[in-house]
């Protein structure tokens, strides 16, 4: 097959995608905003339905990726502008510099030599990194980035007198890309609600609350803690967490729709704590939960715990308190009860919202009232853009667009 099909994303929607079209003898350019592949799945601690860590399925996919030359990677690149018609596309592609070649071994020299410190994109702004980084720890592409914000500065020229190798390149410049293909897979994936919006929970106003991925940053043994739960705010172990479902979420003022994967995450954040921290008690405050199908037996399970308790009700406010704790107010919608609950840490669970209803597809796209692509002729919606979905059903949705690329393809 001479055309190839455009992936945008590379989450495990578009390396899915991209893996099954290349595979199939497609040529795939596969365009990553991010500095690495993996998506938001190489930024959790586990992910259903097995709750394997996320190295597990992404190293297997990126041998795959390194094995094919069917593949081209562009990262750290955003597509700007689509023209033409089912076919015959021509797209633009800017890439912002990395600072850094494919000389880079790793070896951290850089960062070593490098002083300033940014905010930790990959840890959810949990914790400082190096102004010259590895993004992660198992990174593909396996090469460091020198943050713009110090280029033209002493800093900078230190990386690149620290470099045995000759990697770090300071003139490194954003490229404008031009190129024509067949059919676009557009798997731009998703982006958590943002919490600051949800005034009366008052999400700046503690650092011991936190969203829902964060938690998972929190939980793992590559995240800013070596994988021990701990509040931000002292560094001390929980004794008491509490869950908040819907944080934004089925809400006319913020999110309206249902995410449909947050109320397993929490289920499976409970047991994170429970098996890190077996004397904190968990609480989960819901409006309904809902674990479909497979999915009733993990819920049953959680619900047998009796560190854990659920109770039926929409948290109208929290307000931290001096000594680092919160206090919960809301309404047991059970039993009419008005309460007031302390804890010490506290996740919300804050909902999926579409990366196409924040940034639009720069072509003629039809989406839904929540800002989800309807499917289309020649640009294919896939994974998160199209519905929420957890990381399988991602990866089925990846290889039914990458098929339908792959028949327009073909059909020419």
């Amino acid at each position: 097959m001479g055309q190839a099909i455009m992936v945008v994303g590379a989450g495990m929607t578009g390396l899915s995608a991209a893996l099954e079209a290349a595979e199939a003898g497609c040529k795939v350019v596969l365009v990553e905003k991010n500095p690495y592949l993996g998506g938001r799945v190489a930024q959790l601690h586990q992910y259903f339905p097995k709750l394997c860590p996320p190295y597990c399925g992404l190293e297997i996919n990126f041998r795959r990726v390194r094995s094919n030359s069917n593949i081209d990677i562009l990262t750290m690149a955003e597509v700007t502008a689509i023209s033409g018609e089912p076919g015959n596309y021509k797209v633009s592609v800017k890439q912002s510099p990395r600072f850094v070649n494919d000389k880079c071994t790793a070896c951290g020299k850089c960062a070593e030599a490098v002083e300033t410190q940014i905010d930790s994109a990959f840890n959810y702004g949990l914790c400082k990194t190096k102004a010259a980084y590895l993004p992660h720890d198992l990174a593909f592409p396996y090469r460091y980035v020198i943050d713009p914000s110090i280029i033209g500065t002493p800093e900078a020229q230190k990386a690149k007198d620290a470099c045995p190798y000759d990697a770090v390149v300071l003139d490194d410049a954003e490229k404008e890309l031009t190129f024509e293909v067949a059919s676009v897979i557009w798997a731009a994936g998703w982006t958590p609600y943002d919490p600051r919006k949800v005034q009366y929970y008052n999400f700046d106003k503690s650092p011991n609350i936190v969203t829902n991925v964060q938690m998972e940053r929190l939980a793992a043994f590559s995240g800013p803690t070596g994988g021990q739960i701990l509040r931000p705010g002292d560094g001390q172990a929980p004794k008491s967490v509490a869950f908040i479902q819907c944080a934004g979420s089925r809400d006319i003022n913020n999110m309206p729709q249902c995410s449909t994967i947050c109320c397993l995450a929490s289920l499976k954040q409970a047991t994170y704590v429970r098996e890190k921290l077996p004397e904190a008690k968990v609480t989960i405050y819901f409006i309904d939960i809902r674990a479909m199908d497979r999915n009733e037996d993990f819920y049953t399970k959680v619900k047998a715990d009796e560190g854990v308790s659920f109770v039926k009700s929409k948290i109208a406010m929290i307000e931290p308190q001096d000594d680092g704790s919160l206090i919960l107010e809301g309404e047991n919608t059970t039993t009419g009860e008005r309460f007031k609950a302390q804890h010490d840490l506290v996740v919300l669970a804050t909902g999926m919202q579409p990366n196409t209803a924040l940034s639009k597809v720069p072509a003629e796209v039809e989406y839904d009232e929540y800002g989800f692509m309807r499917q289309g002729e020649g640009i294919f919606g896939a994974g998160t853009v199209r519905r929420p979905s957890e990381v399988v059903t991602c990866v089925q949705d990846g290889t039914g667009a990458a098929l339908r690329a792959i028949q327009l393809v073909a059909g020419r």
